[in-house]
């Protein structure tokens, strides 16, 4: 199980920064959407650089020209790129191909697919990396969270690995980790956290505990 850290609202130092905390318990560094259209691929570029130890993950929500905008993200350094669940499979296939080019990963994020289960088990079969359950975060203060969606996609997935995404933080990690998702994904948890180096390991440690009663 991997802890990816979202990085969407700080500056490139201040990622570095919190990187350079959280090492040992960070294990994807996602350069997040609004950090993409505020910078390009230069913080993909840097912290793959600064941080070759940790995968890169460029979360640009591919929804169309998928190998084209892929191939890009593979090329400033990314391991990892993102593609819309909601995208036409021309534009997943597109980016799949991009990511066998490059030797790298395509996350498909299911944000608002209804039809999760069977949309989860057609993406499937376009070869992404992994599937990833998200809560958007204009909506997060309904109080929605991204479980029930981890459970219906885990009942079906026999290839992709599943990853979960939206409002997780220290309270929350232990139930949703329970479901043994391969990625779990936290952003305001960790990076608004008093201390958060201390936040990334008690999640890391969670995660690594459920794993362990797992096996």
């Amino acid at each position: 199980m991997k802890l990816q850290v979202a990085l969407d609202t700080l500056t490139l130092e201040e990622c570095i920064e919190l990187l350079e905390e959280t090492k040992g318990s960070v294990d994807i560094a996602e350069v997040g959407t609004p950090f993409v259209i505020r910078e390009g691929m230069r913080p993909v570029r840097e912290l793959k650089k600064r941080f070759p130890e940790l995968e890169i993950l460029a979360d640009v929500k591919i929804m169309d020209a998928g190998e084209l905008e892929a191939d890009h993200c593979f090329e400033a350094g990314a391991d990892i790129v993102t593609v819309l669940g909601a995208s036409n499979d021309a534009t997943v296939a597109g980016v799949v191909r991009s990511a066998k080019k490059h030797g790298g990963k395509v996350m498909a994020d299911m944000i608002e697919v209804h039809n999760l289960k069977e949309r989860a088990l057609q993406i499937e079969k376009l070869g992404v990396n992994s599937i990833c359950v998200h809560t958007a975060f204009d909506i997060q203060n309904t109080g929605k969270n991204p479980l029930d969606e981890l459970i219906e996609v885990n009942k079906v997935l026999t290839k992709a690995q599943s990853a979960v995404a939206g409002g997780v933080k220290v309270h929350t990690a232990r139930q949703i980790a329970a479901e043994h998702p391969a990625i779990l994904v936290v952003g305001g948890g960790i990076t608004n956290a008093p201390d958060r180096a201390a936040a990334a390991k008690t999640i890391k440690d969670i995660m690594n505990s459920e794993e362990a009663s797992h096996e």
